[in-house]
């Protein structure tokens, strides 16, 4: 077996999905068959790639009905789970090896004190997604100098990733919001009409212009909320309050 090929547990590991899920996956045609030999499953990196799909698109809100149409329904299906993962992707992505890391993230180096319990805190927190053999994904590469740069400010990394994952908690719910917006305003009623051809450019149009409207809007009340917060503590350390 190569680098390259996973048996069933591995890829369940590497995919963070159970054997289970797994196998429904290919019950319904979400997920091509494996490579057989000698009785044995062997899954590549295109099946990884399929459940990563998979996995963002249910994330995004669709049924597995909606994600088999999609991955089975033909071109413009297909367009449109590229065009989901696409409108939301933060920019290219490496993978880098483990004794790497440091490099991306300092205070991740495995030999210091620290490392391991803050390589264990950057994947929980999705930053680095593991890829098996000593290799990691980098998730973000603007998070991941937007680290940098707290930490070049003095900021120690164990608090860096505390302020990270608190932020994640409350935009995961905004984004949800978004989402779901999308999901019942357009979606659902292009689902309830048959998916119909001539609606696709609308589909897809209104997708696009979802990203720049749902970040310009976080960033416009982060902005509120930082001024808001700010003037408060000034006033409180001032005695004003």
């Amino acid at each position: 077996m190569s680098d390259e090929e996973y048996r069933v547990d591995d890829l369940a590991r590497l995919s963070g999905m159970t054997v289970r899920n797994i196998r429904e996956h290919q019950s319904r045609g979400l997920l091509p068959a494996p490579t057989v030999r000698g009785r044995v499953g062997y899954y590549g990196p295109e099946h990884l790639a399929r459940l990563e799909q998979i996995k963002r698109l249910q994330a995004d809100g669709f049924t597995l009905e909606s994600i088999r149409r999609m991955l089975g329904g033909g071109a413009e299906f297909m367009s449109f789970a590229a065009a989901v993962h696409q409108a939301f992707d933060d920019g290219e992505r490496r993978v880098v090896r483990l004794e790497d890391i440091h490099t991306l993230f300092p205070g991740l180096d495995e030999e210091s004190e620290d490392g391991p319990a803050l390589l264990d805190a950057a994947v929980d927190l999705g930053l680095l997604r593991p890829l098996g053999n000593g290799r990691y994904e980098e998730r973000s590469p603007r998070l991941t100098r937007i680290g940098a740069e707290l930490m070049a400010l003095g900021i120690p990394p164990a608090s860096a990733l505390k302020a990270a994952a608190e932020a994640r908690t409350h935009v995961q719910a905004v984004a949800r919001g978004f989402v779901r917006l999308y999901m019942d305003q357009i979606w659902a009623p292009f689902e309830a009409a048959g998916y119909p051809a001539d609606a696709w450019p609308d589909i897809l149009s209104g997708l696009d212009r979802l990203r720049p409207l749902a970040l310009d809007s976080v960033l416009a009340l982060m902005r509120m909320a930082l001024d808001e917060a700010a003037t408060t503590l000034i006033e409180e350390r001032a005695g004003l309050r």
